[in-house]
């Protein structure tokens, strides 16, 4: 068995378009729940073909990086045709910047990476290791067109572990299940200084350099 996730724009896991403020497409964010138990067909991810990508800009939606992160390791569960669970871990020490991204003469796409890796953003030395796991799957009843995603089913919940900090996040997606595949895709935004990574985003919002807003997208597709 075998199962492919994307994360879309994980879109620094996790800085996005805006300067200030919480955007209106963040996800509902409370305080780490209990893990949604483990029931039906256990799906083993595969890592080979399995990654995280990310978007962060400077102030104003300017000067956008983005680049990919590896998963280690993590599993997802599927019970009458439905997702009842899941976990991945994200290798921080993957973390990628795509040379695309940094087109100033004087900066370099690996000088960032070192950045991103250091105790200003993830401080990968101490915490290498990032997660997510489900705590709740339920069907879909919000408003449809104010979701980022298309024609969105389900309301996924899940805690959230990045550097030494856990929060549970609430978003919609769209998860599609056959006899031989299961689909998931989503997208959303949330506010990094709540898990602690302040850098350049502290104080009064005129004085940021870099949006605290993180646009997290996750596509999944499992074969059995």
């Amino acid at each position: 068995m075998k199962t492919k996730i994307f994360i879309a724009a994980l879109p620094a896991l996790f800085l996005l378009a805006s300067c200030g403020g919480q955007s209106s497409d963040s996800a509902k964010t409370t305080t780490e729940q209990t893990a949604a138990s483990q029931s039906g067909e256990v799906l083993n991810i595969d890592t080979a073909a399995t990654m995280v990508s990310w978007k962060a800009t400077h102030k104003g939606g300017l000067a956008p990086r983005w680049g990919t992160i590896g998963v280690s390791s993590g599993s997802l569960s599927v019970e009458k045709e439905a997702l009842t669970s899941g976990e991945f871990m994200i290798n921080m020490n993957a973390l990628y910047v795509d040379p695309a991204s940094v087109t100033e003469k004087d900066k370099k796409s690996t000088d960032l990476e070192g950045h991103l890796k250091s105790p200003d953003f993830f401080d990968t030395a101490r915490m290498p290791t990032a997660k997510f796991i489900i705590t709740k799957v339920e069907p879909f009843k919000g408003d449809k067109k104010s979701a980022l995603i298309a024609d969105p089913n389900y309301l996924i919940s899940g805690n959230l572990t990045l550097k030494d900090s856990t929060l549970n996040v609430t978003f919609p997606a769209k998860v599609e299940i056959t006899k031989t595949a299961v689909s998931a895709t989503a997208k959303f935004v949330i506010d990094r200084s709540s898990w602690g990574i302040n850098y350049k985003s502290e104080g009064s919002p005129e004085n940021w350099a870099i949006s605290k807003d993180v646009e997290i997208g996750l596509s999944l597709s499992a074969k059995k």
